[in-house]
């Protein structure tokens, strides 16, 4: 029954992405983007379908074993435009940095305004790095990880979903920049969406998102608990 249901849940999910990338080919727009529609379709499908969530654990552990392979794929273009990379080192590292002050201290000060609670602005201030990484950090600062983890995977969705949108409306179409925001603004899903747009885009947003995760996590629990007191 177990298998059975792996192999369902498998092929809903592969499916629905397959079909998503379909759509957002013929309808192109923030809101047809395959990780936002295929997460609601399997969603819908799966509850529709009185699958549990826990149900889906085999499928999700075969898709992992393939993000191992594609993470490091993303080592060969790094490889082939190292020379751009190492050309605009500072200018890329100073603007990860800034990005990432920029984005924990907007999101804490905004949330303050809104008056939420001490755990939920701490869980939430760590939404711009990778999953792994914040949900580590999330206990030191006295955040929930699971709160956290939630946060971090709407983040990125939202993040690929408005992006590039949102810096072709800017006139933003330097590939450079491109792979720099999505990989500092929504980290493994960016990435993702940056590989689309080019092989420089996504080796830049692969950096990004490395050096983001490391530079956020030795700074999350010196600056968000001074800042959230």
């Amino acid at each position: 029954m177990d298998k059975a249901v792996t192999f369902y849940t498998l092929i809903v999910t592969i499916g629905a992405y397959t079909g998503s990338l379909f759509l957002n080919k013929r309808v192109s727009s923030p809101f047809t983007h395959p990780v936002f529609v295929s997460t609601l379709v399997i969603i819908g499908v799966l509850v529709s379908s009185n699958v549990h969530y826990k149900e889906y654990e085999g499928t999700k552990e075969m898709l992992g074993f393939f993000l191992g392979p594609a993470t490091v794929g993303i080592a060969v273009p790094l490889y082939q435009n190292r020379a751009i990379l190492f050309r605009n080192i500072i200018p890329s590292i100073a603007g990860i940095m800034a990005g990432s002050i920029v984005s924990i201290t907007a999101t804490i000060l905004m949330l303050k305004g809104l008056h939420l609670s001490s755990e939920v602005i701490r869980s939430l201030s760590l939404k711009t790095i990778t999953t792994p990484m914040a949900v580590e950090v999330a206990p030191i600062i006295h955040g929930n990880a699971i709160l956290t983890a939630i946060f971090v995977v709407v983040t990125g969705m939202l993040g690929a979903m408005t992006g590039p949108w949102v810096m072709n409306k800017m006139g933003i179409y330097d590939p450079l920049s491109r792979g720099l925001a999505l990989g500092v603004q929504a980290h493994g899903i960016g990435t993702a969406q940056a590989a689309l747009e080019g092989r420089l885009q996504a080796a830049i947003a692969g950096v990004a998102m490395g050096i983001n995760g490391i530079f956020v996590s030795v700074l999350a629990p010196v600056i968000i608990p001074w800042i959230t007191k």
